[in-house]
């Protein structure tokens, strides 16, 4: 009798198991969405996916991604958000073969072949596959925008656009390249990147089968076949193929419509670049650090000083070990491993690994622009003046916490730090000997290159170098400068 009534009871609890599924099942045909969430209005199909969608309201974000820190509620979205950085598609399409990073997209992708578009708008009968597409669509009429910037207030109509336009104001760029580590913004931008690593140029041409890595480059190719010209200047009636060009050309007529600095006469084609550049004038630094109470111009500027204090360097080098605060330094450095220095001065041919750097050098062939009120000196950029101000004003803002000695430049303290600590960062590669400066290393390497002596003089040729007690030989530059001296009747630096 026991074994009968289990019988029933598990015919039961089966039958209740199908009797949910069904009922479930029977709102994709009746639309009816139950389950709402009280405190956005959003409605659900069955509770279970109310309660998930409850924690975004209610609970904290546990499961973070180890490439770039973003948070998830459940450990499921954070498998599906991790494939971004892995490329990985698992879920396959068996009528097209097409590839999807979750089941969900999938499911969304099946409906262009089996379903059809149910959800219709009232306004214009343009037709959806989901609700919330057309909920979405609907306030393209209505003009709501419910989604606002707590920080300058702008508007949007999805929450995933105010999502990354708040990017604007922290500076975080959570998509990192996997070769060179570069960062950005969006998931679309890091995809495009990688194709110029990968080589891959999926859009191909149906007229000429040229391929291009972006979608845009194919569209405007494509007009070389059809020789459509969709860019037409309103002043000249000049027509155009590409956007570049048109824009270019564009600023022929509104040179003088463009906003021009009061103070030194530059002109920025968006008045938000204007009021960056004003700060340099006013100087003004309008973005606050919490911790130190230090301000800054730029909120990108802000962000990475927070890392200063948070200890955080994401960008690791792989061959030093070296970390660094901000994508641009560790590109930088790694051309110091690389020998690359991609920045060359059309003037004299230097090549520089920073562009900064060239911007910098430059100047020698131009006009040099500061000038020391006290001395009448001129330099050609603003920080040599600094340092050069320091000379008259004594002013040596960098100390040593253990001895207490002063000095004009952060690099020096840097380096007499390694006095107390014993640090020795760089390493001869052909020996393993290591060394506090960098200087050092280079000098040394020499030993290793079968008496090779770089430095020669103009005047008579000689190759100079310094014979040690031990009987080490090292070739220097400030021997080559006091022999230098010799020719030019000049007394040696004591």
């Amino acid at each position: 009798l026991i074994e009968h009534q289990r019988a029933h009871t598990e015919e039961k609890r089966k039958s209740l198991s199908q009797h949910s599924h069904f009922t479930n099942h029977q709102i994709v045909h009746t639309k009816d969405i139950p389950h709402n969430c009280s405190d956005c209005g959003k409605s659900f199909s069955s509770s279970s996916h109310l309660v998930r969608h409850r924690m975004n309201h209610t609970e904290g974000k546990p499961f973070s991604c180890s490439d770039c820190k973003k948070s998830f509620r459940q450990k499921s979205n954070l498998v599906n958000h991790r494939r971004t950085h892995t490329g990985e598609k698992p879920f396959n399409c068996s009528v097209c073969g097409k590839n999807f990073s979750s089941s969900s997209h999938l499911v969304r992708h099946r409906m262009n072949h089996t379903e059809g578009k149910p959800f219709s708008c009232s306004d214009c009968k343009k037709s959806f596959r989901q609700k919330s597409n057309l909920v979405n669509h609907r306030r393209t009429h209505t003009g709501e925008k419910p989604f606002n910037c707590s920080d300058c207030g702008k508007s949007f109509r999805q929450n995933p656009h105010l999502v990354k336009h708040r990017r604007t104001h922290t500076g975080e760029k959570p998509f990192n390249c996997s070769d060179c580590g570069k960062s950005f913004r969006q998931n679309p931008h890091l995809v495009k990147h990688r194709r110029t690593h990968t080589g891959e140029k999926p859009f191909n041409c149906s007229d000429c089968g040229k391929s291009f890595s972006r979608k845009s480059n194919l569209v405007t190719h494509k007009r070389t076949h059809t020789r459509k010209k969709p860019f037409s200047c309103s002043d000249c009636g000049k027509d155009f193929n590409r956007s570049l060009d048109f824009v270019a050309h564009r600023r022929i007529h509104i040179r003088e419509r463009l906003f021009s600095c009061s103070d030194c006469g530059k002109s920025f084609r968006k008045s938000s670049n204007l009021v960056r550049h004003r700060r340099r004038h006013t100087g003004e630094k309008p973005f606050h650090c919490s911790d130190c109470e230090k301000n800054f111009s730029r909120s990108s500027d802000l962000v990475r000083h927070r890392m200063n204090h948070t200890g955080e360097k994401p960008f690791s080098c792989s061959d030093c070990r070296k970390s660094f605060i901000s994508s641009s330094d560790y590109v930088a450095h790694r051309r110091s491993h690389t020998g690359e220095k991609p920045f060359n001065c059309s003037d004299c041919g230097k090549s520089f690994s920073r562009k900064s750097n060239l911007v910098t050098h430059k100047r020698i062939h131009t006009k040099k622009r500061f000038n020391c009120s006290d001395c009448g000196e001129n330099f050609s950029s603003s920080s040599h003046l600094v340092r050069h101000r320091m000379n008259h004003t004594g002013e040596k803002p960098f100390s040593c916490s253990v001895c207490k000695k002063s000095f004009k430049q952060k690099s020096n303290l840097v380096k007499h730090r390694r006095t107390h600590t014993g640090e020795k960062p760089f390493n001869c590669s052909d020996c393993g000997k290591s060394f506090s400066q960098c200087s050092c290393v280079t000098s040394h390497q020499i030993i290793h290159t079968k008496g090779r002596k770089p430095f020669s003089c103009s005047d008579c040729g000689e190759e100079k170098t310094l014979q040690l007690l031990c009987g080490e030989s090292f070739s220097q530059s400030s021997n080559l400068v006091s022999l230098w001296r010799t020719h030019r009747g000049e007394k040696p630096i004591t």
